[in-house]
């Protein structure tokens, strides 16, 4: 069994109430927008295994250190990161095509700041958005979401959040 600590859109802000959370994962997942590489050192810090992906609003160093997409399997689950995906009743444009080709199990975004977790049964995928955990946005409540993956599925999916 493998926890998972998935967070995205912090915009540079590094959310202490979340730093528990943070060192029970055996994996943190970052889905973009990072905001600093503050950010950065103070997820390797926990010292875990951390995958990111930088987003939109990252700058041409944390790009060169993160990359666009990370494709990847955790306990015979596929999982693709990556920042701007759409919804499953809407993906930006390119993601179906990848979703057919590479066929992940579970599919990572952020970039909307709205939490949204749900199975698209036409791409046989758990897509999995975590809101946002920054400052910077529109959304009103931080949020950032905690699961296992346990003997080839995620389980025990729990929502993390707090009032901005």
């Amino acid at each position: 069994m493998t926890q998972i600590l998935l967070l995205s859109d912090t915009h540079a802000y590094c959310e202490k109430r979340l730093e528990p959370y943070l060192a029970q994962a055996d994996e943190i997942w970052h889905a973009g927008d990072i905001g600093s590489g503050a950010v950065l050192d103070w997820l390797y810090g926990f010292e875990k295994t951390v995958r990111i992906v930088h987003g939109n609003i990252d700058d041409a160093v944390l790009r060169k250190i993160c990359p666009k997409d990370l494709f990847f399997t955790v306990e015979g689950v596929s999982i693709w990161i990556t920042h701007i995906a759409g919804h499953p009743k809407r993906y930006a444009e390119g993601i179906k095509e990848i979703l057919l080709q590479k066929k992940p199990k579970i599919l990572v975004c952020g970039h909307s700041h709205i939490l949204r977790v749900m199975y698209d049964e036409k791409h046989q995928v758990l897509y999995m958005n975590p809101g946002a955990m920054g400052n910077y946005g529109v959304h009103k409540v931080k949020t950032a979401l905690r699961f296992q993956i346990n003997k080839g599925k995620a389980e025990n999916l729990e929502v993390i959040e707090w009032e901005r």
